[in-house]
Order: C-alpha cells, then sequence, then structure tokens
C-alpha cells in the first residue's frame, strides 16, 4: 500500500493505523518533505507528487492499493495557497498518471470533500452523491476538489480493472483538526454574516481515519468498495449553536459581496479563508450519508454535534478578556466599513449566553 501526504498529521494517522491491519504487508508513505510525527514501521520515502519521480516510486514498491490523502485546503508550514494547489491538482494528475501505467495497482482511494457541491442559495436541503451542485466553486479549495474529481473519473474510465473509491468528506474536526474551519471555529469572536444562520455538518477525524482504512481493504460484501461516497456523522448543527458550545461571541456583518472577507479573516490570523469558506458560513451544506452505510457499510463513532464537541473541548475557554475582544470587535467593524463603503456602524456582540430557546444545545 501507498499513502501520500503523510507529512500532515491526519495521514500519519492512518499510516500508523493501517499497518495494525493483518492484511497489510507493507506501507510505503511518500511526502515531499519528513514528516515531524513517526510512521510506525511504515517505509517513508521523500518525494514530490508534482514530479514525475512519484511513476518510479510506485513502479520500484509494485504497491496494489494507493491511497491519496495529500488533497487539503491547508498549507504545510510556510507554504502558499499556490503550492497547496499545484499539490492538488498538479500532483494528482502525475499520481493518476502513475498509477495508470502501474499494472500492479488495483485499489485506489482519494481523500476528498463535499466541498464539491458548492454553497449556493437555491441548494436542495441536502445533497446525495449525484446531485449536481447549483453553483460550481469558483476558487479555493473547493475548485481544487472539483478539479481533482474530475482526473480521478478520467482514470477510472481508462482503468476499469481498478477498484476507484472517492470520499467525500464533510468538514473535518478533532483535536488535532487542521482545516480552514477548524481555524474559523478557533478565532476570538466569530464574524457571521447577517441574516443567516448556517446549517452545518462535520466528521471526527476518528471517523476519518477509520473509514479509509474500510476502503482500503476488498470489502466482505459482494458490493465493491467503488464508487463515491458522503461521509459525515449524523445530524447537523447550526452555526449559532457552534458559537455557543465554543463559548465565543459572534458579530454579525452585512455581506452583500465576499471580496472582503480574505483581509477579514487574515486580520484575526488566519492565512487562508477562500470565498467558497464565507459561501459555506452563509448558505451551508448538508449531504446525505445513505450510500456511506448501506454500501461501505460505515457506521460513525461520532455523530455531527459530538465531533464538534470534542473539537471544542480541544480548544479550551473561548472567551476572551474584555479588553482584547473589544480590539478583535472594532477590527471587524473597521474591515466591514472599508469593503462597504458605508460609515462605520455599531454591530451587535452575539454573548454565547443561554436562552430557553438554546437549552437544547
Amino acid at each position: 500500500m501507498l499513502v501520500t501526504g503523510v507529512a500532515r498529521p491526519l495521514a500519519g494517522r492512518f499510516v500508523r493505523r493501517i499497518q495494525r491491519d493483518p492484511q497489510v504487508d507493507r506501507v510505503v508513505a511518500v511526502d515531499a518533505v519528513p514528516p515531524e510525527h513517526h510512521l510506525g514501521g511504515a517505509d517513508f520515502v521523500q518525494a514530490d507528487i508534482r514530479q514525475p519521480t512519484i511513476a518510479r516510486v510506485l513502479a520500484e514498491t509494485a504497491a496494489d492499493t494507493v491511497v491519496h490523502m495529500d488533497v487539503t485546503g491547508t498549507a504545510l508550514g510556510s507554504g502558499s495557497r499556490t503550492a497547496v494547489k499545484e499539490t492538488n491538482v498538479i500532483g494528482t494528475m502525475q499520481l493518476l498518471g502513475a498509477c495508470q501505467k502501474s499494472p500492479s495497482v488495483k485499489r485506489l482511494v482519494v481523500k476528498s470533500s463535499t466541498n464539491v457541491y458548492g454553497s449556493a442559495p437555491r441548494d436542495p436541503a441536502v445533497f446525495t452523491e449525484t446531485t449536481p451542485p447549483k453553483s460550481l466553486p469558483s476558487g479555493g479549495f473547493a475548485k481544487d476538489t472539483v478539479e481533482v474529481e474530475g482526473y480521478v473519473r478520467g482514470f477510472a474510465r481508462r482503468r476499469p480493472d481498478v477498484a476507484v473509491c472517492v470520499l467525500r468528506f464533510a468538514n473535518i474536526l478533532g483535536p488535532s483538526a487542521d482545516t480552514p474551519l477548524a481555524s474559523y471555529f478557533s478565532l476570538p469572536v466569530l464574524p457571521t454574516v447577517f441574516g443567516y444562520d448556517p446549517r452545518l455538518q462535520f466528521v471526527h477525524e476518528d471517523d476519518v481515519i477509520e473509514v479509509l482504512r474500510i476502503a482500503s481493504h476488498e470489502p466482505l460484501r459482494s458490493t465493491l468498495n467503488s464508487g463515491t461516497f458522503n461521509i459525515a456523522g449524523d445530524g447537523v448543527l447550526l452555526l449559532s449553536q457552534c458559537a455557543r458550545r465554543l463559548g465565543r461571541p459572534t458579530v454579525p456583518l452585512p455581506l452583500p459581496a465576499v471580496t472582503w472577507a480574505g483581509s477579514l479573516v487574515r486580520t484575526l490570523g488566519m492565512t487562508d479563508f477562500s470565498p467558497e469558506q464565507i459561501r459555506l458560513l452563509t448558505h451551508g451544506r448538508v449531504v446525505a450519508t445513505d450510500q456511506m452505510r448501506d454500501t461501505l457499510g460505515f457506521e460513525p463513532k461520532y455523530t455531527t454535534a459530538e465531533a464538534f464537541t470534542e473539537f471544542a473541548r480541544s480548544r479550551g475557554p473561548g472567551l476572551l478578556p474584555p479588553e482584547a475582544l473589544a480590539g478583535a470587535v472594532d477590527r471587524i467593524a473597521a474591515l466591514s466599513h472599508q469593503g462597504s463603503g458605508h460609515p462605520p456602524a455599531h454591530f451587535p456582540v452575539h454573548p454565547p449566553t443561554h436562552s430557553p430557546t438554546q437549552s437544547a444545545d
């Protein structure tokens, strides 16, 4: 088995876990940089999947299963958004080219995202795997995943003998989550879009590891573990519920456009937060997971609410000292003024207090 993107904590965890499966004889872990975490007994090969050398690595190892986890929305270390996009798109192209030439490859598992559906005002209440998006993502990680899945479909047509499994994960959360949305929820105060309270779904990183493990093996059932599957915990949470569980105040802002949203969150310490993420926090997104259960036979251990609770617990208390909170709100208000061209306004700060209608949280 060959696994890409192992310098990232989630892929490192998967490498350590999959080695314990008796069906796995050898794991080859690949990344452009050496990981800071241990990989158990896996053989690490330093190789950039954006380069043709990945074909040589695949040929020399004669791997029968490839798990492509180097599709991500965040840079590693001091990497740039450009480097992330190149790894996601160009790296996937090179890897699939290598898989196409390799007679030993029999199974391909690709870590994708429900971002492929986009987020738009007229979206269906629930997306299934065959629901076309109302509006294709125009940039960021969401656009990368659309392009990646397109290349994967092309590969599946050219190599029908290879079982291809694409896992579309909802927003991944957990104690070690490193995603744009995890960064957003780690902000001291959460800017929200005035008049919107989107529905969100999450999947716990432990469940991510387990479903990747299941998809990497030949199935016990008659139906092959191949196709495209939405992966998410049961249930949904509103953004307002998330804020209350974190203990962080929200600042509702008018957001007729998203052109200045990147500057807003960068001021608060985030490096990459695309307009697609802002659209998610405006319109939300919910996916059906019937195929995950019926075909893969996977039942998540964590619901959406439980996954978020684990994430919130790992982040600790949310409230800032009053003076620091006031400063953060002032910076958000100033950016809103710059983006709208209107005079500064006093935006209401919604503290994370509980009301009788919120007791279910």
